[in-house]
Order: structure tokens, then C-alpha cells, then sequence
């Protein structure tokens, strides 16, 4: 005899209905090419709610599920209710960044059900996980110097002010921001704990202090960047944002597990430090004005190659905005977000999203833009979906990790991007590097060692002798107060170019090394990173200590 289980079958119906919403959800997403998401295994985080009301989320059928600074993660029945573009415009004018995911209403009622826990409770960061803004304003009208920084933070610790260990985070964050470091190392030892900056790129001891001021510094660290307190032996990563007058500085923190306790990194990523105009980055006058005319192009590739900390985005950055008018669409698919472009749309990766590059260029495609930044290249359906971008009238700008610019083209070739269409997709290949610039304030001029002035004759010898200084003179770092006594204040970039000519192009469809590129490429006139370099030192610009730090240059 068969027995009917009635629940058992109402649980496989609504399993079955589920599925069929999701399924939807799913159609729908690729159709309006914006990024699929599963509120049912998302973490909904409550402070994100608070951006809107329950009353005003339900209506506009949105639910706001992640928050990170001022990247809002926002769920959407559909993209082309008005009340759901008005509630998201509204969003935009607040500041925020929307990032916006279909999901399903299923996805949206458990979001929403999360209002409960929040209806009667009060605002969870205040006073603890928020940075003391005028706390870091107040130091910074101090913080001027390393030896600052270190004075500052001895007080603290030794307790000549009220001991707080958010006043010792404050002023680290402070001391990085006043010295215009880019990071902040904590890096325990077995009988101290040493805090370093990053100062134009090289790491400064600036004080140490006892293991047990680190333990209340790691948890408040910790707090700040929503990072778990009890996990200990396994990497983490977390962020979180400060505002100090009309500028927001997001910080991306990395704690890994260590001998003697957990290192960590605090990246600041300051607006202040990445926007730079593009006659400021250090490119030669010839490159200039050749670069100038490729990124004014309607469409085609561009690619900026070089190593991690490079100064890859802050170039891209700097094209884009001498490119931007009103009257372009520019879309960015990047990871991160490290500035702010207004009048541009800029969107970041989230892996755990499924939004990776490609899934954003795809999407990127669908909105008719003039112009499209992707933030790396890293694999063939990137690649190739990149290489068809330019080809179909868009101006592509990305990033691809080679040493040269002449590896771009082989590199691609490696990721699958057929030899046959590179030539009519891409435009130019720049390489770059960045090298610390002596300090006006206190560099001196000296005699260069036989060997070192050697090599600058060697390379000035394959200088245009129109572009070479009549005389010139080797100058050297002292170190002074205004430069944390190091010689050296701020970067500039060391830049080289391949342009796409007919000679190229041909060679392109013969499977060519970097080498050969290279040669062929040596009668566009166009200086390499050495001989860049050099010129740089000869006008007392840099120093050869500073491009060998970078560049092979006995090797010629």
C-alpha cells in the first residue's frame, strides 16, 4: 500500500519553486547584464541596512547587504523599477558607490526579515568601531616627520598622555598620512613589536614598542576592519574608511599569522596620492605627446606593463581623466576602487560575487561605452573578450604583468589572443617603473666612481644627442628634515613604449620573442626605461643607487 506524505511534498514543491526564482532571477541577470546574487548564502550585514528604511527598502524592492566604506552591495528585484532607480540615485548623491546584483524575492524577504534585529537596537560603531576623525586631524597639524610619528607614539605608549589604544592607532594612521607613507607594518619580534612606514616605496623603521600595547593594537584593529578576534593561525583581510574633510582615505588591512604573533598591513589608499595629472607622472616629451595621441584615439588597446607597485593604475588614472568630457560613456572594471573619478562609472571586482573581470567587461559592454577601463588581464577569456572590445570601437586601457613593453605582445599571444588580430587591436604597450626623486631641499652635487660613469657614457651613447644635456652634473642624497632624513622626496616614473606599426604588426603573426620586438621596435625613436632613467639622473632628477633599485644597468 502507498502511503502519501503530505509534508514531505510541500517541502519538494517549495524546493521546486525556489529553484524556479532563482532560476529566473538568474535569466533575468544575464539580460540586464548585471551580476547574479543568492541573498539565502550571503551574509547580510545590518549596519548596510541602515542605509534605508524598511518601509523604503520594501518599496522599491532593493535591499542593501554589504557596506564597505562608501561601496554599497545592493540587491534589486529588477533594475527598471522607478522607484529602484530613484532609491539608487538618491544613494549616488549621498556619495556612495552602488554595486548592484539581481536577486530574487525570496532573497530579498530574508534580507528584509533581518530588520527585526535592528529595529531596536543602536548604532553598533559609534564611539567603537569608528576612527576618531578629530583625533587624526588634531595629530596631523604635528605629524610632519618620522621622528615625529616616533615621539608621538612613544608618549603614548609610556603613557604621558591618558593611555587609549585607539589614540595609538589613530596615530599611526596619522603618522602615515602626515609622512604621505602608503602602508603601515606592525610586525611583531619575540621581545617587541616594530612599527615601519612606507615611505616613497621603501620601508623606515620608526619605533618599537612592548608586545602587550600590540595585543590591545591588534584587537582594536581588528574591530575597526571587521576582522574576527579569536582567529589567530590563518590569514585575514578587512578594510575600513576615513573621512577627513571632503576626502575619504579607505584602508586595506592584512593580518597573517607569524613566530611571534600576527603581522599586520594597513594600505592607505588616499586619493591625494593616486591623482596625479598626467604631465606630473615623468613621461618624456616625444612619449608624451605620442601617448597623447593614442589614448585621443576612438578605439584600440592600450596597455600599461610593469610589476606590483609600479604605478600602473595611477597612469591609467591620469589618462582617463585627460580623456574625460561629458559627451563619453567611461565604465572601470577595477580591484580596487583606489580614487574616485567623478563623472565616471566605475565598478570593483567581488570574486565571491562571481564579478571578476571578465564578468565585468562582458557587462561593461552591454552599456555602450566610449571608453573601457579593466583593471588586469590576468587570463585568455579576459584577454580575448578585451582584444574584441577594441576591435568593435572601443578604447580599451589595461594593465598586464611583463617587465617590458615589449613582452605585452608575446604575453598575449601566451594567453591565447590570436597573433593575427592583435596587430589591428592594439595600440601601444608602455612599461613602467617608479624611482624615488632627490630631495630640492638638501641634495648635493659630487664626483660619480669610474665605474658608474661608465655606464652613463655607455647609455647617453644611444641617446638622441638632441635630447642630451650639454653638461651635466651627478648630484646625491644628504637627508633633512623635510624628506624623514632620507634624501629622497616622492616618485616619478621611468617609461618606455611600443607602438603598433606595420613593422610590428607583421612580426606580431610570426610568434616573436620580447627581443625581437624590442629591436624592431628601436626605430620608432621612442627612449627605453634605462634611457629614460638615465636622463633623469643627469638632470638631477634621481640618482643610479635609485635605478638600479629597479633596473638592470650593467648589463648592457
Amino acid at each position: 500500500m502507498v502511503t502519501f506524505d503530505e509534508e514531505k511534498q510541500k517541502k519538494r514543491l517549495e524546493e521546486l519553486r525556489t529553484k524556479e526564482a532563482e532560476d529566473v532571477s538568474r535569466m533575468l541577470s544575464d539580460k540586464y547584464g548585471i551580476p547574479y546574487s543568492d541573498l539565502s548564502i550571503v551574509p547580510i550585514n545590518t549596519d548596510a541596512l541602515r542605509l534605508f528604511p524598511e518601509e523604503t527598502a520594501r518599496d522599491a524592492k532593493i535591499a542593501v547587504f554589504k557596506l564597505a566604506g562608501k561601496q554599497a552591495s545592493i540587491g534589486v528585484l529588477s533594475p527598471e523599477r522607478e522607484k529602484t532607480i530613484m532609491v539608487l540615485k538618491d544613494l549616488e548623491n549621498q556619495g556612495y558607490v552602488p554595486h548592484v546584483f539581481l536577486v530574487s524575492e525570496r532573497s530579498l524577504e530574508r534580507a528584509w526579515e533581518r530588520y527585526k534585529e535592528i529595529s531596536y537596537a543602536k548604532e553598533s560603531t559609534e564611539g567603537v568601531l569608528e576612527v576618531a576623525h578629530e583625533q587624526i586631524a588634531s595629530f596631523l597639524e604635528k605629524l610632519k616627520t618620522s621622528a615625529d610619528v616616533k615621539k608621538l607614539v612613544e608618549e603614548i605608549a609610556r603613557g604621558k598622555q591618558k593611555f587609549h589604544t585607539s589614540s595609538l592607532v589613530e596615530a599611526f594612521i596619522s603618522g602615515a598620512l602626515g609622512t604621505e607613507a602608503s602602508d603601515i607594518h606592525i610586525e611583531p619580534e619575540e621581545h617587541f613589536v616594530r612599527l615601519r612606514l612606507r615611505l616613497d616605496g621603501v620601508l623606515q623603521d620608526i619605533v618599537e614598542f612592548e608586545p602587550k600595547i600590540y595585543k590591545l593594537v591588534l584587537s582594536r584593529i581588528k574591530i575597526l576592519s571587521g576582522l574576527k578576534l579569536n582567529v589567530r593561525d590563518e590569514a585575514q583581510d578587512g578594510r575600513f574608511s576615513i573621512k577627513l574633510k571632503d576626502i575619504e582615505i579607505e584602508v586595506r588591512v592584512s593580518v597573517i599569522p607569524g613566530a611571534y604573533g600576527e603581522s599586520v598591513v594597513m594600505r592607505l589608499l588616499n586619493p591625494k596620492a593616486i591623482s596625479v595629472p598626467m604631465k606630473e607622472l615623468g613621461i618624456e616629451e616625444r612619449l608624451f605627446k605620442t601617448l597623447e595621441h593614442e589614448i585621443g584615439r576612438p578605439n584600440g588597446m592600450i596597455l600599461n606593463t610593469g610589476p606590483t607597485g609600479s604605478g600602473k593604475t595611477t597612469t591609467l588614472y591620469a589618462f582617463l581623466k585627460r580623456i574625460h568630457t561629458p559627451k563619453i560613456k567611461i565604465i572601470t572594471i577595477e580591484d580596487p576602487i583606489e580614487y574616485h573619478l567623478p563623472g565616471i562609472t566605475q565598478t570593483q571586482v567581488n570574486d565571491d560575487e562571481g564579478y571578476t573581470f571578465l564578468a565585468g567587461l562582458r557587462a561593461a559592454m552591454r552599456q555602450d561605452p566610449d571608453v573601457i577601463m579593466v583593471g588586469e588581464i590576468r587570463d585568455h577569456d579576459t584577454a580575448e573578450t578585451a582584444v574584441n572590445a577594441a576591435l568593435t570601437g572601443h578604447l580599451v586601457l589595461s594593465t598586464l604583468h611583463t617587465n617590458s613593453a615589449a613582452g605585452a605582445i608575446p604575453r598575449l599571444i601566451e594567453l591565447g589572443v590570436n597573433p593575427k588580430i592583435l596587430g589591428s587591436a592594439l595600440n601601444v604597450a608602455i612599461a613602467q617603473r617608479l624611482v624615488r626623486k632627490l630631495c630640492s631641499a638638501c641634495k648635493k652635487k659630487g664626483d660619480p666612481t669610474q665605474e658608474d660613469l661608465k655606464i652613463v657614457e655607455v647609455i647617453i651613447a644611444t641617446i638622441p644627442k638632441e635630447i642630451v644635456p650639454k653638461t651635466f652634473e651627478f648630484w646625491y642624497p644628504v637627508g633633512c628634515e623635510k624628506c624623514n632624513n632620507t634624501g629622497y622626496k616622492g616618485r616619478i616614473g621611468l617609461f618606455e613604449a611600443v607602438r603598433m606599426n606595420k613593422e610590428i604588426e607583421k612580426l606580431t603573426t610570426e610568434n616573436p620573442s620580447e627581443r625581437e620586438i624590442k629591436e624592431q621596435a628601436s626605430s620608432q625613436g621612442i627612449l627605453d626605461m634605462r634611457q629614460d632613467g638615465i636622463l633623469k639622473v643627469v638632470n638631477g632628477v634621481t640618482t643610479l643607487d635609485e635605478l638600479r633599485s629597479v633596473l638592470e644597468l650593467e648589463t648592457i
